[in-house]
């Protein structure tokens, strides 16, 4: 569904020398994947979502949709295949969890078009299939970080995209409001097939959900593919310079990553 070939990406201008903040990055998603991008601060995982959202234009290589470069698209026919759900979410005005929701169908209005039935239809089944119909009327300013949270997911699947890029979805969120994100992910992706490219420090959230991971440091690529393969001791030591305990867990299902001490 997804290819991004050989892309490079810097903020300095051309020429001014600065270093590239993305470097020659490769990687495929397939349709109904969930890909994981780990790396530490300053790694490019925004910078990465960015370009494969068509915000930032890649300076070298391309993205490709279904065969179509994203640079060939219309910036509205992009936000028609792919929504970005950001590390966080503030409205400058006191917004309703509906009006916020109703905000991903812009895409597919017209000029000074409004939202119609089905519009509003479509923006109360991503509030259902996000647990959050009963905050419809609620002030976005007044929810707690894991119902904003919820309530940007709404937003995305209500622009009906085929990828869903999510920008440390539960960065800041308590132990419950985790778990609670992991489920909704999970399921959207179980149930309507949902494509996904996520990035994250919780290498187990990683571990629970991304059937491919990507690692980045400084901008490259230092290894991808299956997690049960790629998320081992060694990776996560070359990736962070920390020690790790990473094994199977029967209860949980999937890999489990313990930090034990900084690399020597």
């Amino acid at each position: 569904m997804l290819q991004a070939r050989d892309l490079s990406f810097s903020y300095g201008r051309p020429g001014d020398g600065s270093p590239n903040a993305i470097d020659g990055v490769s990687l495929d998603v397939a349709r109904g994947a969930i890909v994981g991008l780990l790396g530490p601060n300053g790694s490019g995982k925004t910078t990465l979502l960015r370009i494969l959202a068509g915000v930032l234009p890649a300076r070298a290589g391309r993205v490709v949709i279904d065969g179509t470069p994203i640079h060939a698209l219309p910036r509205r026919a992009i936000a028609r295949r792919v929504a970005m759900v950001p590390q966080e979410t503030q409205s400058a005005f006191d917004f309703s969890v509906m009006d916020i929701v109703l905000m991903g169908r812009y895409p597919h209005l017209g000029p000074f078009e409004l939202e119609g039935a089905r519009d509003r239809q479509i923006a109360r089944e991503a509030l259902a299939a996000t647990g959050t119909t009963s905050l419809a009327a609620r002030a976005f300013g007044s929810l707690s970080g894991g119902e904003k949270q919820r309530v940007v997911v709404a937003a995305a699947l209500a622009q009906q995209a085929d990828l869903l890029l999510l920008d440390e979805p539960t960065a800041a969120l308590d132990l419950r409001y985790q778990f609670e994100i992991a489920d909704l992910l999970r399921g959207l992706n179980a149930r309507g097939g949902t494509t996904m490219v996520l990035s994250t420090h919780d290498l187990n959230l990683a571990a629970a959900l991304c059937g491919r991971v990507v690692l980045l440091r400084d901008g490259r690529v230092i290894a991808s593919g299956a997690t049960s393969d790629t998320l081992t001791a060694d990776n996560v030591r070359g990736l962070y310079g920390v020690d790790a305990d990473v094994r199977f867990h029967p209860q949980a299902g999937h890999l489990t990553v313990v930090p034990v001490a900084r690399a020597r």
